[in-house]
């Protein structure tokens, strides 16, 4: 993708998100992208064939960075340094967060959330079955490492709901270790 394709791709998620702060989804059609992004109706299609491939891409675009350097200690902001690195990976995590990279907790918190919400936890999931579990059933207690990992990682998306609902009260460092003190004793017994 050369610059004038990123820079109108660009174009395009921020209007979208623009779109997404004051208007539900369900109620957005491709027009208002069009119109908010300052694009014509062929531009559009060039780069999204639905409104339903620009959210897909958009949620990849957010989450990947956030997911993919969660684990990668070139990017780790220096969490690892002095931190217990599973619970460092959750503090990456939500330093993203807090640091609002692409208006992410905006989306989070928008009337369609549930939208991004959905993704969020999807990959988070990929991240804690890759990262803190394996691809079996635990054999002491049968229970599926999938359940397990979509445990952790809807208990990770309403903990940070709840801390976005408190006003960030307190800091992603206090976040993480409360987080990771309570699902360490479920990742410790069904770790790798």
């Amino acid at each position: 993708m050369d610059k004038r394709q990123m820079k109108t791709r660009k174009a395009i998620f921020d209007a979208f998100v623009r779109l997404l702060e004051h208007k539900n989804y369900n109620a957005i059609i491709v027009q208002d992208i069009i119109d908010e992004a300052l694009i014509g109706r062929s531009t559009f299609y060039a780069h999204f064939e639905t409104k339903e491939d620009l959210l897909e891409a958009l949620c990849q675009e957010l989450f990947s960075h956030i997911i993919d350097t969660a684990s990668d200690f070139s990017h780790a902001h220096g969490l690892y340094k002095n931190s217990h690195i599973k619970e460092a990976i959750f503090l990456h995590i939500l330093q993203h967060l807090e640091d609002n990279d692409n208006n992410i907790l905006g989306l989070l918190s928008c009337e369609s959330n549930e939208l991004f919400l959905r993704h969020f936890k999807s990959s988070l999931k990929e991240l804690i079955q890759s990262h803190f579990l394996n691809n079996q059933t635990c054999p002491h207690n049968n229970i599926p490492h999938d359940f397990i990992s979509n445990h952790i990682a809807g208990s990770f998306v309403e903990m940070v709901l709840w801390w976005l609902e408190t006003g960030r009260e307190y800091s992603i460092e206090d976040m993480s270790r409360y987080f990771y003190h309570i699902t360490e004793p479920l990742i410790l017994e069904h770790q790798h």
